[in-house]
């Protein structure tokens, strides 16, 4: 039988820190940002021990400092976490009759055709440890959407496994909330229609959420709550839709020329990654954040496609003078939407 094995690197960033600094075993050790908590930042990962004291990934650093006073705070160290993250897809690649979906740099899909997917799974972790030192959790589903639901089951350093037989036994009374791809804002519309739990969305009609989120997504919501979909593993390259880049500023931006040196800036990086794809920019997306904290976003499609840094960033100054907003900003981002590859995505 086909089976999906959904692995999770545990900790992961934290993890690869914790090997290169085995003295930090045991402590909260929380990455994010330059690795000071003084300054505007966010948690990229914290270990257990932080968890344990309600440090989550987003949270500001200085939020994480309050609660962890003593903890170790630790700069993002991009090379490093993807070299770790190219041995563990290898490991993976390398199993017999593997097909391997990769996620992110911490988890993948895995298909293998396997009798005893529990002992798959123990041997998928057997297998990364052995390569890279770093622990994994594995879900094992007859669905992609089972597989990685069964994922967090099982962490720390475990298995875990749904299937239709079990899925309303184990998932029914969970929040809508707990499920993959069910965020804060669906979980509330659906509160709205008295649906609050896994079971009572699997038993919602169709045309109900249909009517609420759209032909399309109002059937992939309720496939979240059965559980049901694809088992097929997908190991088609992923392609890119856009590059994007975006900061968090120590001082608020307060004057026209420090916003257009930053918009500028920002821009001028990122058609440097969409250069490198040979993918003109079709369409501008602005991100803003306001002090002390409201974001909006803002798209346009160009007239033409271009790689004019000029074009690009007088779009997305534009896109910012529509907001008609002068607060001080803490975070700009400007993100290209490229045309599509040659043959689409």
């Amino acid at each position: 039988m086909r089976w999906v094995l959904h692995v999770d690197m545990d900790q992961f960033l934290a993890a690869v820190e914790i090997l290169r600094n085995p003295e930090l075993a045991g402590r909260p050790v929380i990455v994010g940002g330059r690795g000071d908590p003084t300054e505007r930042a966010v948690v990229s990962t914290a270990s257990y021990e932080a968890r344990e004291f309600g440090v989550r990934s987003g949270m500001p650093l200085r939020v994480a400092k309050r609660k962890i006073p003593d903890a170790v705070f630790l700069p993002v160290d991009f090379p490093t976490y993807e070299a770790a993250s190219q041995q563990v897809m290898q490991t993976l690649r390398e199993m017999p009759g593997a097909v391997v979906q990769v996620l992110g740099w911490d988890e993948a899909f895995v298909g293998l055709e396997t009798e005893d997917p529990s002992a798959a799974a123990a041997d998928v972790r057997a297998r990364v440890l052995a390569a890279t030192r770093l622990h994994c959790s594995v879900g094992v589903g007859d669905t992609l959407i089972r597989a990685k639901n069964a994922t967090d089951l099982g962490k720390p350093r475990g298995v875990f496994t749904l299937t239709r037989d079990n899925w309303l036994a184990v998932m029914g009374e969970r929040p809508t909330q707990d499920l993959w791809g069910v965020g804060p804002r669906t979980s509330q519309r659906l509160a709205g229609h008295g649906i609050t739990t896994v079971a009572e969305l699997a038993a919602a009609p169709v045309d109900l959420l249909t009517t609420e989120f759209g032909p399309n997504t109002g059937l992939h919501v309720h496939a979240l709550g059965t559980g049901r979909g694809t088992a097929v593993v997908d190991d088609t390259p992923w392609v890119a839709r856009a590059h994007g880049r975006e900061t968090t500023y120590q001082q608020d931006l307060t004057t026209s020329d420090e916003i257009a040196a930053a918009v500028h800036a920002l821009t001028e990086q990122v058609v440097d990654d969409i250069r490198r794809e040979e993918r003109r920019c079709q369409r501008v997306h602005l991100k803003v954040r306001f002090a002390p904290f409201f974001t909006f976003t803002k798209v346009r499609k160009l007239p033409e496609p271009t790689y004019d840094v000029e074009v690009i960033a007088g779009t997305a100054l534009d896109l910012l003078a529509a907001l008609d907003d002068d607060r001080p900003i803490r975070l700009l981002g400007v993100r290209a939407e490229m045309v599509p590859p040659e043959g689409g995505y």
